[in-house]
């Protein structure tokens, strides 16, 4: 199923990239992409936290820097990781009626 799906870096986790409608897919197909989805969709808490924790040490390294513009850059660096949780949180609440429609 991974054919419908592409690896998006910035979040480290495969997002949907289908190319037809929904209703062009068959049945079959349309479980196992729903299938997959849900596998992913699973691993987001724990890439969230795996982001979390990346924003707690380059807090503690900010906390303790004097370079202005090292601190600018551990700045960026958290805003970056904020916005990645951010978007993983909206692929996981987005799709939560895709997932549902795996169960039923």
């Amino acid at each position: 199923m991974k054919e419908y799906f592409s690896f998006d870096h910035r979040l480290g986790i495969p997002v949907p990239e289908l190319t037809l409608e929904w209703d062009q897919y068959n049945e079959e197909t349309q479980q196992k992409i729903l299938f997959y989805w849900e596998q992913v969709r699973g691993s987001i808490p724990d890439r969230i936290s795996e982001l979390e924790t990346e924003i707690n040490l380059k807090q503690t390294l900010l906390s303790n820097e004097s370079n202005f513009p090292r601190s600018c850059q551990l700045n960026t660096e958290i805003a970056e990781l904020a916005s990645n949780i951010n978007d993983l949180w909206l692929w996981y609440r987005a799709n939560e009626v895709l997932s549902t429609k795996a169960h039923q």
